[in-house]
């Protein structure tokens, strides 16, 4: 879709802007800076012409829905429609530039999650998707699905697919504790978290969102370190609803294992040779497979 054609879907005549730039940093979608004649700052987010993964379509539709329903520092969204999102642009710069210890910021993080938590659903799993009444069905084929995608692209995983299905449906118990559908952003990595000065001045990218269990936000939240006190106090602080008792951990270690498997199978389709990274993720993924099955 061609940049004019979005803006004129959203109202805005194509000839009011003032300068385009695309942005970098994004592995799916493409994003372009818009600087308008009335000095208005947006970002024009569009879909690749193919999708990925099986759950990789209509993710645009996914993450508007996500600003309109969900409350805290998040872009609003100005239009959207097939394959486009014309949202704001927050100001600040991704926390993955601007690395900072304090951990007086990870306790706001929290605080602002548990914000985003109050927004609950209906169903369980992907907004693109058919709802499942229940958490552990809607799991199930979240999983089930990314392991067919492996199948469907030839990704070597560290245990067949089908062994990995069945050790996902071993913990469904686990997964009946979840009776309230959250919505879920599940990328909150720090690049996508945006940082201005001393305060956390936005979440961006959340086309990846579900309605699913809260304690799912905390595998990107923790992506590569462990789970840190501020975080989970500034969480608690603010009412968020998830525990981390033992259970919670457990189901904590299974989100892991499906991040993992996104990861690792995405690579393929997206023609990511990279062969460091491969075996990293490849790693990571077998020890939390061990992880989960040591827990049964």
């Amino acid at each position: 879709m061609r940049t004019e054609t979005a803006l004129a879907s959203a109202g805005i005549d194509p000839a009011s802007v003032v300068s385009a730039e695309q942005l970098g940093g994004g592995t799916y979608n493409t994003a372009i800076r818009l600087r308008l004649a009335d000095g208005r700052r947006l970002v024009l987010k569009i879909a690749p012409p193919e999708t990925g993964l099986s759950y990789e379509h209509d993710l645009l539709a996914t993450e508007a829905e996500y600003y309109r329903r969900t409350s805290g520092p998040l872009p609003s969204v100005v239009g959207a429609g097939p394959g486009f999102l014309l949202m704001t642009e927050l100001p600040g710069v991704p926390w993955a530039e601007a690395p900072d210890a304090d951990p007086r910021r990870r306790a706001e993080l929290g605080g602002i999650v548990a914000g985003l938590h109050r927004t609950t659903g209906d169903g369980f799993g992907y907004p693109q998707d058919p709802p499942h009444p229940t958490w552990p069905e809607a799991f199930t084929a979240m999983t089930d699905a990314v392991l067919a995608d492996a199948v469907r692209f030839g990704v070597r995983l560290p245990r067949p697919a089908a062994e990995i299905a069945h050790l996902v449906r071993r913990h469904e118990p686990l997964l009946e504790l979840v009776s309230t559908p959250v919505l879920v952003h599940f990328d909150l990595w720090n690049g996508n978290i945006l940082l201005d000065g001393p305060r956390i001045s936005g979440i961006i990218d959340a086309e990846r969102a579900f309605w699913g269990d809260p304690l799912a936000e905390f595998v990107s939240l923790t992506l590569f370190r462990d789970l840190d006190e501020p975080l989970v106090s500034g969480y608690r602080d603010a009412g968020g609803p998830a525990r981390f008792d033992l259970p919670s951990r457990r189901r904590l270690a299974l989100y892991r294992v499906y991040l993992d498997l996104i990861m690792v199978v995405e690579m393929t389709p997206r023609r990511d040779s990279n062969a460091k990274r491969a075996r990293f993720l490849t790693t990571r993924l077998t020890e939390d497979l061990d992880a989960v099955q040591r827990a049964l």
